[in-house]
């Protein structure tokens, strides 16, 4: 007696496969590359300190405006600063999910980004 072994499409279906995948991986860098040069800013203090950082979450701008700045208060300044450095942050990371997301259709690819 003779076993069928369904049809999966052979060697073709793998090589199909395999081109998707590497379609894939080509998107991701892409889309990292870009990830990497945008910039995220992110205000704290009702506009009071405005932080910018890029893709990578490196701080590529810092603004503060004269009134925020205290000397009996240093510790107000150095709370909104870390809020807006935090949002900023945020702000990236949440991007990168978002749009790496919608290329590997929701799969989870641990340590791409």
């Amino acid at each position: 007696m003779k076993v069928r072994i369904p049809n999966s499409g052979g060697p073709g279906n793998m090589n199909q496969m395999l081109k998707q995948a590497q379609k894939m991986q080509e998107d991701m860098a892409a889309l990292q590359e870009d990830l990497d040069n945008r910039e995220y800013t992110a205000a704290a203090g009702g506009g009071m300190i405005e932080v910018t950082v890029d893709g990578k979450h490196q701080i590529k701008a810092l603004k503060i405006k004269p009134e925020a700045v205290d000397p009996d208060d240093v510790e107000m300044l150095e709370d909104l600063i870390t809020v807006a450095v935090n949002e900023a942050i945020s702000n990236a990371a949440k991007t990168a999910e978002e749009e790496m997301g919608a290329i590997t259709g929701g799969m989870n690819l641990p340590g791409l980004f």
